[in-house]
C-alpha cells in the first residue's frame, strides 16, 4: 500500500481521543471524548475501568465514522498504536473484572506508606533499582495501599488471581479479549517494580512491599507485535496493535528526541520534561527520576525526567473553582494586561510539588496579595508558575548531566498560550520550538507503531517528518521576569 494509515489512540486524564495518521504524519481524522474523574476523600483521585474502556471504544467510534464519511476507507489503516496516562493502575481478577476502580496518577492516598518505605531505609535501593523516587505518584504504592486496605485486592493478590497493569495493559487485555498481558518498557518504569538494567520485573523490591503473588504483565519494547483487535466490532478484519508508550513518552518520540540532549516538556494537566541521555541509565541525585524515553526492537534509550504535578491543571482550577474567567485562552491577554506579577506567587502545590522538590505534603497558596492586586495578577501568577517549574527542573537537569541546554521542544494545550512560552524562553535563555500539532502523543504512538508494523523501515525515515514548526526566540532585558523568578524561588524555599 502506498499510503498506509495508522490508528493512535491516545487515553489521557481528562479524556481519550483517536486520530488517523497517514505515513507523512498527517492527521486524517480526529475525535476525542471525556472521561470522569471521582474524587471519594479529600486526596483521592479514580476512574471507572470499564469507562475508560468505553471511552476508548467511543472515541474510536466517532473518529472512524468521521473518516468514513469524508470517503476514508478503513481498510487502509494496517496498525494501531496506544499512548496512555502512565502511572494510573488497574487491578483485575481471573474474569477480567476490575478489583478496584483506577487509582489515577493524581491520587495521594498513598503518602503514609511511602514516608513508612522511606524510614525503612528502602530510597537509596529503589533509586538505583528503578531510577524513581519514593512517591504516591508512582504506581507501585498505590498498589501496596490497595492490598493493604481492600480485602477483595489482598485476597486475589494472595491467591495469585490479580492481574496488575497500568492503563497500557488495561487496554490491551480489553482490546485483544484477554489474549494479550503486555506492558511496554517505559510504562513498566513507571511503576516502583521494574529493574532499568535488567528490563525486567524486580522480585526483590516485589518482596520487599509484599507483593511477591501479584500478577505483572510481561514487559517488551514499545514497538512490538502485542496482538490484534477489531475494537469491538469497529474494524473489520481485526489490526495488529503495534506499538505502546507512555504519553510523555510518545511526545519525546513524537518531536524527535532520537539523540542525547534532546528534551521536551509537555504542558497539559501535568508537565513532564524529558531529558534523552542515550543507551545507558543517568541517574540523579537533584530531585530528577531515570525513566526509559523510549525502545524499539534494537534499541532503548533512556532518559532523565522532571515531574510536575500541575500546570494546566492549575488554569483549569482557576476557571472552574474560581470562576476568574469562562475560557482558557482568555488567560494570555489577562496576564498582559499587568506590567508585572507586583510579587504575587501561586504555588500550585495543589497535589504537592514534584520534581526538583518533592514535597509531597505541600499545599497550594497564593501569596503577595495586596488592595492592588486583582485577579489578573492572580492569572499571571498562575500562568508563570509554569516556566518557573520548568525553569527548576532545566537547571537541575543541566547539572545533573554536565550539559547546557541547546533547545527545548514543547507540546500540549498550554503551549498555545504564548504568554507562557515566551517567558519560558526569556526565562531559560534560549529558542524554544513548538511543532505544530497538539497531538503530540498520539503522532508518537503512531510513529513507534509504524516502526512496529514496517511501516517505517527506520527512526532516520520518521526524522524526514516535518510539522509546521514554531520557534519562540528569547528576548533580552527581561529583568522583571528573573526577578519574580528568584522571588519564586524563594516562596518555594519556605514551604
Amino acid at each position: 500500500m502506498n499510503n498506509p494509515l495508522i490508528l493512535a489512540i491516545d487515553q489521557g486524564t481528562s479524556g481519550t481521543k483517536s486520530i488517523i495518521f497517514n505515513k507523512e504524519g498527517e492527521i486524517r481524522s480526529r475525535a476525542s471524548v471525556p472521561l470522569k474523574s471521582y474524587y471519594p476523600e479529600t486526596g483521592f483521585v479514580e476512574q471507572d475501568p470499564e469507562e475508560i474502556y468505553q471511552n476508548v471504544l467511543a472515541s474510536t467510534e466517532a473518529c472512524l465514522s468521521a473518516f468514513v464519511a469524508n470517503g476514508g476507507d478503513i481498510q487502509d489503516i494496517m496498525t494501531c498504536g496506544i499512548s496512555n496516562q502512565r502511572e494510573t493502575l488497574v487491578v483485575w481478577d481471573e474474569n477480567g473484572t476490575p478489583l478496584h476502580n483506577a487509582v489515577v496518577w493524581q491520587c495521594k492516598r498513598s503518602v503514609d506508606i511511602c514516608n513508612r518505605l522511606q524510614k525503612q531505609g528502602l530510597e537509596e535501593i529503589i533509586n538505583q533499582k528503578t531510577g524513581l523516587i519514593i512517591d504516591p505518584y508512582f504506581s507501585g504504592t498505590k498498589m501496596i495501599w490497595l492490598y493493604e486496605n481492600n480485602d477483595s485486592v489482598r485476597k486475589a493478590v494472595d491467591d495469585k488471581k490479580a492481574y496488575f497493569g497500568n492503563i497500557d495493559t488495561w487496554l490491551l487485555y480489553r482490546l485483544t479479549g484477554g489474549k494479550s498481558y503486555m506492558t511496554d518498557y517505559t510504562n513498566a518504569s513507571r511503576t516502583l517494580f521494574f529493574d532499568l538494567d535488567g528490563l525486567q520485573w524486580d522480585q526483590d523490591l516485589l518482596e520487599k512491599f509484599g507483593l511477591h503473588n501479584l500478577l505483572l504483565p510481561e514487559p517488551v519494547p514499545s514497538s512490538y507485535q502485542f496482538g490484534v483487535s477489531d475494537f469491538n466490532g469497529l474494524i473489520t478484519p481485526a489490526i495488529p496493535i503495534t506499538g505502546m508508550i507512555g504519553d510523555s513518552h510518545a511526545a519525546a518520540f513524537g518531536e524527535g528526541c532520537y539523540r542525547p540532549g534532546t528534551a521536551k516538556a509537555t504542558l497539559g494537566t501535568g508537565s513532564s520534561i524529558l531529558w534523552n541521555t542515550g543507551s545507558k541509565p543517568v541517574f540523579s541525585s537533584r530531585g530528577m527520576v531515570t525513566t526509559i524515553c523510549w525502545s524499539t526492537g534494537d534499541r532503548v534509550d533512556y532518559a532523565l525526567e522532571g515531574v510536575i504535578v500541575s500546570c494546566g491543571a492549575t488554569i483549569e482550577w482557576l476557571k472552574n473553582q474560581l470562576g476568574l474567567f469562562a475560557d482558557s485562552q482568555e488567560t494570555e491577554a489577562m496576564a498582559r494586561s499587568v506590567a508585572d506579577n507586583h510579587g504575587v506567587y501561586l504555588i500550585p502545590a495543589f497535589s504537592g510539588l514534584g520534581a526538583p522538590h518533592w514535597k509531597m505534603d505541600a499545599r497550594a497558596r497564593i501569596t503577595g496579595l495586596t488592595f492592588g492586586a486583582d485577579k489578573n495578577h492572580i492569572v499571571r501568577a498562575a500562568l508563570e508558575s509554569i516556566p518557573f517549574q520548568i525553569k527548576d527542573v532545566i537547571a537541575a537537569m543541566e547539572e545533573e548531566s554536565g550539559l547546557s541546554l541547546e533547545e527545548l521542544k514543547v507540546d500540549g494545550g498550554i503551549s498555545a498560550n504564548r504568554f507562557v512560552v515566551q517567558s519560558l524562553s526569556d526565562l531559560l535563555n534560549t529558542s524554544i520550538t513548538n511543532i505544530g500539532i497538539a497531538d503530540v502523543s498520539a503522532l508518537g504512538a503512531a510513529m513507534i507503531a509504524g516502526i512496529g508494523s514496517n511501516i517505517f523501515a527506520n527512526i532516520e525515515e520518521i526524522g524526514a517528518i516535518h510539522q509546521q514548526q514554531i520557534t519562540y526566540h528569547p528576548v533580552s532585558e527581561r529583568e522583571d521576569l528573573l526577578s519574580a523568578y528568584q522571588g519564586w524561588k524563594t516562596e518555594i524555599d519556605n514551604l
